[in-house]
Formats: C-alpha cells, structure tokens, sequence
C-alpha cells in the first residue's frame, strides 16, 4: 500500500514559506519521499500501518492551503507511467518494502 499526500500550500508571505516548509520536513521525517515538489509517498505494509501515517499527517496539516491523501495497491503505483518530457522513463530502482518474518 503506498500513501500519497498531495498539497498546494501559499507561499507569498514568509509566515507561509515557513509553514509549507515545515510541513514537508514533517513529512520527510515520517519518512515520507519526494516524488514532486508537491507530492510526497510512503510504502507502507498494510493498511493499519497506512492509517497511522494518515493520521500523523492531519495532525501537522498547515493552517493555510489544500491538502489531499489518498492511498493506492503496490499493484496500482506499478501501472504508473513516469514521462521526461515525452520521453517515458524506465524506473529500475522502484523501491520495495521487504518484510521480515
């Protein structure tokens, strides 16, 4: 299961650069990855594990902006095509969650 959190956060003041700013540090360190400026995703093994770091984002959602999580199948993000440009991207270092038994 991969979380993804898209935003769209004001920065036109500094109040508002620093509030955007944090919350992406938040993110990084629930582990949270940057796949664009704006949208951040997470592996996670199952879907109560998902549900924690869904709630752990709530809790810092900035004051100001648009925030949106949505969380999509391994099988899903796979189907994902990448393009530079028009030229599409073969990816070959997809991250994977290895569990432990």
């Amino acid at each position: 299961m991969w979380v993804l959190v898209l935003f769209d956060l004001p920065t036109e003041t500094k109040k508002e650069r620093k509030q955007a700013a944090e919350f992406r540090k938040k993110l990084m360190r629930d582990g949270f990855t940057m796949f664009q400026f704006s949208i951040y995703l997470r592996h996670c093994p199952s879907r109560e594990n998902a549900d924690v770091h869904i709630r752990r984002v709530k809790v810092s959602l900035p004051p100001t902006g648009q925030v949106g999580i949505i969380c999509i199948t391994d099988k899903q993000f796979g189907q994902m095509e990448i393009f530079s440009g028009r030229k599409l991207v073969i990816e070959h270092n997809i991250s994977q969650q290895l569990e432990l038994f």
